[in-house]
Order: C-alpha cells, then structure tokens, then sequence
C-alpha cells in the first residue's frame, strides 16, 4: 500500500493505526515502523561496520508487517535504493505486507529508480486529499473541546476558511490565538483572529514571489539574497536559507527540486529535510517562531 499527500494530512497516524489494528487482530505479528532517514541511517551504520548481513536479516527475514514513512527520502541514494529493492522483492515474494507513506505519487518522485517506481504502483496508492471546510470546521471543534478552548462559531469558519491544506497548521493557530486570549485576558474573538493570523496567512489574490521571500529573509537577518546561493554552512547562513526554501514551499507551493534552481542549485532533498527541520522548529522553537512571522510581516 502506497499513502501520499501534503505534509500535515496525517499520513503518520494512518500507518501507526495500521499498525495498531494488526497487532489488535493478532498479537504476535511482527510489525516493524520507521521512517525512511533511519533505513538510511541504519545501512550506513551496518556498511561502515560490516554488518551488511544482520541489516539483511532484520529487514528481510524479522517482520510480517513493515510500515516505512517519508519513503521519498531514499529517492537519489544508489546504494539505499538497491537494498531497499531487494528488501522488497524478499518481503513481496513471501507475502509479507508493505505500507509506505510518501509526499506525493511514486511518479513525481524525483531520483527514483524506475523498477522501485513500479513496484510501489503494485499495489493501492491511496491519495490523502485535504479535507473539506466542513471536516476542517469538525477537526478544530474537536480540538477546542478536547483542550478546553473556547471557539466560537465565526473563529472556526475564519480559521478553516484560510487554513485548507495542513491540518498540523490548522491546529497550531488555534493553540496561539488561546495563547494569546490567555496572556491578555481577552475573549478569543473573530477581530483577535484576524489580527492575530495577519501575518501568517497571506491575503486573497496575493502573489508572493521567491525573490520577495529572499529579500525579506535576508533583510530580518542582515544578509544578501546572493548568500543563500552560496555553499557556506555557517548557521548564520545556513538557518535563515533554511526560512527562506520553507517559506517559498509554503507560499507558492513550487516542487523541491525548481525551488533547489533558487538557491544555486541544491538538490531537493536538501530542499525537503529544509522544510521539514523549519516545520518541526516552529512547533518547538519560540525563537525560530518569532523569526517567521516577523519574515511574514514583511511579505
């Protein structure tokens, strides 16, 4: 089974609830998940320690079931990609199940080899759609209720009005304007929301281009637009590149490779682990938080 869609539309909680209702029905299935950075990672370990052989074992003979998130990641890796088609050619022919998740279908996976590419369309793929304002209305409801917040009618219809591609990101401005209703002693309000959410969601018919991203980056950070070309890792570069390839991502929806074309020409899963580190921070980070919307307020 192959799941795809844009990040924050719960792919990773279809394959722990897969997960979960196996195990449910029977117990003793062997059920391995993990994301596919750490398949990377583990055949990386097991090539630099010669323990190629153990690695084979696990993945090919240990599980029943392995559910393996994010497999795009494996895209353009020579070495991950032929184990990985080894592995599934052992799991496959044995009638073991596969379930991966991916960020789009198996043929807009830039890199991938073709006999991989084939082998996902075997099976269903299953596009994950974003969901209807209807169920956006429902997902926030939910949620106030749960966390004890107060949401008004017209507050909800705003928020998922605006908010229609990323549930993730649907949630975390509730979780703000509660914050902020807290801190001021205010009653959260449609007036709060729409001053509040300004600066994070972009006006109707706006048209943000990359290079106005690139200039507002640059400028909160002091540096040029021409630094986010160059090969330099200094975090003071290399952070604020980072905000720049999310914010293109997120705004003009352009894929990772053609946004790789903007920053002289890096490959797209530089372009991808950027979105992902930016996405996670700003769930955990004040501090990186603070930085986008204050870039977003001068978009």
């Amino acid at each position: 089974m192959f799941l795809y869609s844009h990040p924050g539309l719960g792919k990773t909680h279809l394959l722990h609830a897969i997960a979960n209702h196996v195990l449910n029905k029977n117990p003793s299935t062997r059920v391995a998940y993990l994301s596919a950075e750490r398949f990377v990672n583990e055949l990386i370990e097991s090539l630099q320690h010669n323990r190629m052989s153990q690695f084979r074992t696990k993945y090919r003979d240990s599980f029943d079931l392995i559910l393996i998130d994010d497999i795009q990641f494996i895209a353009g890796k020579v070495r991950t990609e032929e184990e990985f088609f080894h592995t599934f050619n052992a799991l496959h022919s044995s009638k073991r199940q596969i379930v991966v998740s991916s960020d789009r279908p198996p043929k807009e996976i830039e890199g991938l080899e073709e006999r991989i590419r084939t082998r996902f369309e075997w099976g269903l793929v299953a596009d994950i759609s974003p969901p209807e304002i209807e169920t956006r209305i429902a997902i926030l409801k939910t949620k106030a209720e749960r966390d004890d917040i107060y949401l008004p009618d017209d507050v909800a219809t705003f928020l998922a009005t605006h908010i229609k591609s990323n549930v993730r990101e649907l949630e975390g401005v509730l979780i703000k304007l509660q914050a902020h209703a807290s801190l001021t002693g205010a009653e959260l309000s449609l007036e709060m929301a729409k001053q509040q959410l300004k600066m994070a969601i972009p006006e109707e018919g706006s048209n943000i281009t990359i290079e106005a991203i690139q200039s507002a980056v640059a400028k909160h950070f002091h540096l040029k637009a021409a630094d986010f070309k160059s090969i330099s890792r200094m975090r003071n570069i290399a952070r604020p590149r980072q905000i720049a390839m999310y914010l293109i991502r997120k705004y003009t929806g352009l894929g990772f490779k053609e946004i790789g074309h903007y920053f002289g020409g890096k490959d797209h899963t530089t372009i991808m682990h950027a979105y992902k580190q930016i996405e996670k921070g700003l769930g955990n980070d004040p501090a990186l938080r603070e930085a986008v919307e204050s870039i977003q307020n001068l978009l």
